[in-house]
């Protein structure tokens, strides 16, 4: 005799990993889904969160390799994770995030990124002296 199937039937979504945060609807004809992040920027990191998030909006012009722009993307979300989280941001992590945000961003400021600009070489060198001014 054979082995009996396991039959899952699943009348929703199924999660195999951390879903917190998100919004879901779902046999729904008519639905409107809204989501407030209020989240504050730490005292005395605004002008930080400020430029992370100007480097962030800019990223898809300077000249990345794909995977090299969602490294620096990824970098950047750290550094605003950590700075708008519920507590007070650990100078540790913060460094690292900004770290790696610089090191993505090397290769444009240097000239070595093949399709990065004069325009996009001079915008990440000055992002690069930002982040380092500002921590």
């Amino acid at each position: 005799m054979s082995e009996p199937q396991q039959v899952n039937n699943h009348d929703g979504p199924v999660f195999h990993g951390p879903a917190s945060g998100n919004v879901f609807a779902w046999n729904n004809d008519n639905v409107t889904l809204n989501q407030q992040n209020n989240t504050s920027v730490a005292p005395g990191f605004e002008a930080l969160a400020q430029l992370v998030t100007d480097l962030r909006r800019r990223l898809p012009d300077a000249g990345l390799a794909d995977r090299d722009r969602e490294d620096a993307d990824a970098a950047a979300q750290e550094v605003l994770a950590e700075i708008t989280g519920p507590d007070a941001p650990e100078p540790g992590r913060l460094r690292r995030a900004l770290n790696g945000l610089k090191g993505a961003l090397a290769p444009v400021a240097t000239g070595a990124a093949a399709g990065a600009t004069v325009g996009a070489q001079e915008w990440a060198q000055e992002a690069i002296r930002g982040l380092t001014g500002l921590l």
